[in-house]
């Protein structure tokens, strides 16, 4: 799947089938339902659910908790704004550069 048939998929009522927790957790987060993003990304204890983690937490306003996962995962605060890093956590989910 390419980034363009991941954000057409948004206009359905669930996440296309095989998508693992954290780009679930974006398509969810695209969906308005924070919540749900967040459960997704909860999911996954690893680098991709803790990069997503603190995205989450960025756009939730709770900064302080957000640069928790960015250090957690290594990577430094994102300076993008939300929209610039939801499509380069999308894309690079979906392996494309």
């Amino acid at each position: 799947m390419d980034l363009q048939a991941f954000r057409d998929s948004i206009a359905q009522s669930q996440p296309p089938a095989g998508l693992g927790p954290t780009l679930q957790a974006l398509w969810w987060d695209a969906k308005g339902d924070w919540d749900k993003a967040h459960e997704c990304a909860q999911a996954r204890d690893d680098t991709a659910g803790m990069r997503v983690h603190a995205y989450l937490h960025r756009k939730e306003g709770d900064q302080s908790n957000a640069e928790y996962w960015y250090r957690r995962c290594g990577a430094a605060p994102s300076t993008l704004t939300l929209d610039e890093e939801w499509q380069e956590l999308a894309r690079a989910l979906l392996g494309q550069s």
